[in-house]
């Protein structure tokens, strides 16, 4: 039930199962006492955990998240005080999977978890092109070239989109300073395991706080390691492999996608 529905609150367990919620708390927490469920920390949702893995070929390609993501995320936000969050690449758009936003005293975006954010306007979506394999970048451009949506205008502009991606690959990071959330500026680094980007994290942070050029300095080093070290949790518990067979897009698959291009993400 809880995979089914990515992930769920103890209320909605007792909705769906018709059971007293007091009776659904104690179950879930058995389930977590036992190691198949870990509750996220920014939203209450129970999520299956890697070790659920073993029980079912259908185990969704977010659980890994709170149980080998977040740990290093939370550890870099206490580190830097500024928000992080973990996105994937999904239906031509970038998904925030995971965010420490709820944590951070300097937080201006609150309930990111589960939003869509632009793929060609964020530093997420900037770095994961740039540091996605060729085969796959080429198809989500083809795809994107034809939508009339204004945040895929730069698909269309292939001399402006090839110069700002070999910036992102000579910074390290992909970047975002202007356009999109004008208030904020952020730097994003890609998660890889086997050759594949699997997601980026991503740090936020008020633009009359700090210059991109002192917080890239500061920041670029600390979000690198914690990208080391989600990739390597998730190459010891071998996620990574099945994320990657799992995850739309991955392995040049973009075109067969169902959703289109020219669908908005969710608002922000």
């Amino acid at each position: 039930m809880v995979n089914r529905h990515h992930g769920l609150r103890a209320q909605e367990v007792a909705k769906l199962a018709q059971v007293p919620r007091p009776t659904a708390y104690r179950l879930l927490e058995t389930l977590e006492t036992l190691g198949f469920l870990a509750l996220g920390p920014s939203d209450d949702k129970w999520r299956p955990t890697l070790k659920a893995k073993s029980l079912s070929s259908g185990f969704r390609d977010e659980a890994w998240v709170a149980q080998s993501a977040m740990p290093w995320m939370m550890a870099l936000a206490r580190g830097i005080l500024w928000p992080v969050d973990l996105v994937t690449f999904h239906s031509y758009a970038m998904v925030v999977r995971e965010s420490t936003h709820s944590h951070s005293p300097f937080s201006v975006d609150v309930g990111m978890v589960g939003r869509a954010v632009p793929l060609l306007l964020t530093a997420g979506g900037r770095a994961y092109l740039a540091f996605t394999p060729e085969t796959e970048r080429v198809a989500i451009l083809d795809v994107l070239r034809e939508s009339p949506r204004p945040e895929h205008v730069l698909a269309r502009k292939p001399a402006k989109l090839s110069e700002m991606l070999d910036r992102v690959r000579a910074l390290g990071v992909g970047f975002r300073t202007e356009g999109y959330r004008t208030n904020t500026s952020s730097i994003s680094a890609p998660i890889v395991v086997n050759g594949r980007v699997i997601a980026c994290l991503t740090i936020i942070w008020i633009k009359s706080a700090m210059q991109f050029e002192d917080a890239l300095e500061r920041y670029s080093a600390p979000l690198h390691d914690a990208c080391g070290k989600i990739a390597d949790s998730l190459r010891d518990c071998g996620a990574a492999s099945d994320e990657a067979a799992a995850q739309p897009g991955v392995m040049g698959a973009a075109p067969a996608m169902t959703v289109r291009a020219d669908e908005p993400p969710a608002a922000n």
